[in-house]
């Protein structure tokens, strides 16, 4: 039986350890920008032992390329990215603090093992509803890499932004829930 939760970021895993796959979130605070090219940066300062130019510490991070605001408006479309792009990053994202993930699809088995060892939750947004969802971002701010236009990282201010837990920290993974359930079976 899912559950509905309202929480604010910066995660926590105490936040994280109570959410089940097929839980509705409501995230509201900050959430940050990264897709693949930003990533492969963010990594590269994890490495090297650089500082990141956001906390990482109970971060949750969006991955999408927002469309331009309207006149007034602090963001664009603002739709999710295909996450699979991210998954050779994510677990050392998961590894230096960060606690959730924004996409759209699937994650690699490594990202899900990192989940369960790191308390991470891989949330899911609805494709296809990005101007809706622009709605909910109050501001966007770019904080770095700003020669990767819609890719640079943002920091959005969000209230009540729904999402729903994809992979949790106990190893579920609902997109495989719902292909048991709902499969016919010879």
């Amino acid at each position: 039986m899912s559950k509905t939760y309202h929480l604010t970021t910066p995660l926590s895993s105490e936040d994280t350890r109570q959410l089940v796959a097929g839980d509705t979130v409501y995230l509201t605070g900050v959430l940050y920008t990264a897709r693949d090219a930003a990533h492969k940066r963010l990594v590269a300062l994890i490495e090297k032992g650089e500082a990141l130019p956001f906390d990482l510490e109970g971060s949750v991070i969006y991955f999408v390329g927002p469309t331009p605001p309207k006149p007034g408006d602090p963001i664009g479309s603002a739709g999710p990215t295909t996450s699979y792009r991210m998954d050779s990053f994510s677990p050392t994202m998961l590894k230096n603090g960060s606690k959730g993930m924004i996409g759209k699809g699937k994650r690699n088995q490594a990202v899900k093992d990192a989940c369960m060892e790191y308390n991470g939750i891989y949330f899911g947004a609805t494709g296809g509803a990005g101007a809706l969802l622009g709605k909910l971002i109050k501001s966007a701010e770019v904080i770095a890499y700003p020669e990767l236009g819609p890719e640079a990282v943002r920091k959005l201010e969000v209230v009540d932004f729904p999402v729903t837990v994809i992979n949790d920290t106990k190893g579920n993974d609902l997109y495989q829930q719902g292909r048991e359930q709902y499969e016919i079976k010879d």
